[in-house]
């Protein structure tokens, strides 16, 4: 199966010979994959379009335009992932494996109980590697797009975007522990094809209940993910999980 690369530019005729004109893509094809002549590549392009080409020559980066697909692989809705910032490297983890699973959006916050600070420096330095690790993500599960990835120093702007999805839910422990079983599901049949939803999970200390009741005032539902409390890694992998379960297998 060709190895899939995202080449940053609009689908060219069927037939044409190009170049890949994207530094970082370039490497990563001919220097660190080392693609030869003759082998094939599939590359997405501008719009999620997705074809299948020949390379001509490593050393001129050229490549030609065999086919055209019909690849079908984003998930019928859009789902942003929005997180509190968690501790040490799980940004990381939440990243790679949402961009795996299928989200439209990877965003993150300070919470109340988040333990992590970023200032400017540090969140600018911390969205890059996101970007990257995304960017490898969906290469290797076959991702049409590359999923947004935005870093917000303050909650409050996090919640002003509350108003772009057709719907918002908070993944609650507390819903959890009580036992609530049919919210999630309840909202899931809610949404047609082609709607955008917000999932909110907190960090390693949950959400605070000002901001439950922030969040609520705002049009947020609280919904439950089960009889098992996860971690702050897992809840999110976990709701991806049951979207694609009920949206595309079901």
């Amino acid at each position: 199966m060709a190895n899939q690369y995202f080449v940053f530019r609009e689908l060219p005729e069927l037939n044409t010979t190009f170049t890949i004109e994207n530094e970082a893509v370039v490497h990563h094809i001919f220097t660190v994959m080392r693609a030869q002549a003759g082998e094939k590549l599939q590359l997405v392009f501008d719009g999620g379009k997705v074809a299948l080409a020949e390379v001509i020559s490593p050393e001129e980066r050229s490549v030609k335009l065999t086919e055209i697909l019909s690849a079908l692989t984003e998930l019928p809705i859009e789902v942003t992932v929005a997180v509190g910032f968690p501790k040490a490297d799980k940004l990381d983890f939440i990243t790679e494996k949402a961009t795996e699973l299928g989200a439209a959006a990877i965003w993150a916050a300070p919470f109340k109980w988040s333990v992590v600070k970023y200032d400017h420096k540090k969140l600018t330095k911390k969205q890059d590697k996101l970007e990257k690790i995304t960017l490898g993500a969906a290469e290797q599960s076959r991702r049409q797009i590359l999923p947004e990835i935005k870093l917000f120093d303050q909650l409050s702007v996090l919640t002003e975007k509350f108003s772009e999805f057709d719907s918002v839910l908070i993944a609650y422990e507390e819903s959890a522990k009580a036992g609530e079983k049919a919210a999630f599901h309840q909202a899931l049949t809610e949404l047609p094809k082609g709607q955008k939803l917000l999932i909110i999970f907190g960090p390693e200390g949950g959400i605070a209940p000002e901001e439950i009741e922030k969040f609520e005032q705002l049009g947020a539902r609280k919904i439950g993910l089960g009889p098992r409390i996860m971690r702050a890694e897992t809840a999110p992998l976990y709701a991806l999980s049951v979207i694609s379960a009920y949206f595309e297998l079901l």
